[in-house]
């Protein structure tokens, strides 16, 4: 990815923005232009709270080229709070601890370094949940 492309997305990438349909309250990720749901315009920015749970994931071995210094890795389908499925990598556990359900919050990482330059990519990446922050949701309760 070129620098221009990359600061156009980087409020998504970097903060989870999306956008919420007028119409239905669809919440989106990534941002569209119109809303799957009822297929009216959805253009109302939304900011998304980065904390989930794991839907789904898969652990990949050999990594592709470029990618070989995070492997072994999973990748998650992650149901954030608001609704929408995200797709991610996930960081800060082992893959053999990964399960479905599993608590998880958005967190800002490197994502690759591009080119002879080395511009680093940061995007979002999920972890569990800090322990300290699940105890204090459990307190809540």
């Amino acid at each position: 990815m070129r620098l221009a492309p990359h600061w156009r997305v980087r409020a998504q990438r970097l903060q989870l923005r999306g956008e919420v349909c007028q119409c239905c309250g669809e919440r989106l990720f990534p941002p569209r232009d119109v809303c799957p749901a009822c297929h009216q315009p959805a253009d109302k920015p939304f900011a998304f709270c980065g904390e989930g749970t794991v839907y789904s994931f898969s652990t990949v071995y050999e990594a592709p080229k470029g990618y070989e210094r995070f492997g072994p890795y999973t990748i998650a389908l992650v149901r954030l709070k608001e609704g929408p499925l995200v797709t991610a990598q996930l960081t800060d556990i082992d893959p053999a601890d990964v399960r479905i359900g599993l608590p998880v919050e958005m967190v800002t990482r490197v994502l690759r370094e591009e080119g002879e330059d080395g511009m680093v990519i940061y995007g979002y990446k999920f972890r569990p949940v800090l322990e300290r922050e699940a105890a204090r949701e459990e307190a809540r309760a």
